[in-house]
């Protein structure tokens, strides 16, 4: 499944503060951007329809949680990303990651040991 950025925004505010009503996603989404209440409620009750959050309808606010792992919203855009802008090369994806952004000496090291744990695998 595909998400739009304003799902994703969404459903980071859900990981973090899970469960959410509509205006405490609302309160967080208006801290980095300019969002109308009316458009995050929308875009909420869109987001039920699709089965990416559920909402407990029971009591007077709604309360939704998310449906998707961050894991899972991870996985689908690196692969729609892997297979669309580095025509599946993951070494290019990589080498541009690291190319463009400043890594930290723990994070270099900690794709070094994963990349060495990979390596005892496959062999």
């Amino acid at each position: 499944m595909k998400y739009t950025d304003s799902e994703l925004e969404i459903l980071q505010v859900l990981w973090d503060k899970q469960p959410a009503t509509v205006r405490e996603v609302h309160e967080e989404l208006t801290k980095t951007k300019d969002a109308g209440y009316t458009t995050t409620l929308k875009l909420m009750q869109i987001m039920f329809e699709k089965g990416l959050v559920d909402r407990d309808a029971s009591a007077k606010t709604h309360i939704y949680t998310a449906n998707v792992s961050q894991q899972q919203a991870q996985q689908t855009a690196l692969d729609k990303m892997l297979s669309t802008v580095f025509q599946g090369s993951t070494a290019n994806l990589v080498m541009q990651a690291l190319g463009n952004h400043k890594a930290s000496g723990e994070e270099i090291e900690a794709i070094k040991a994963y990349l060495n744990q990979f390596n005892t695998l496959k062999k």
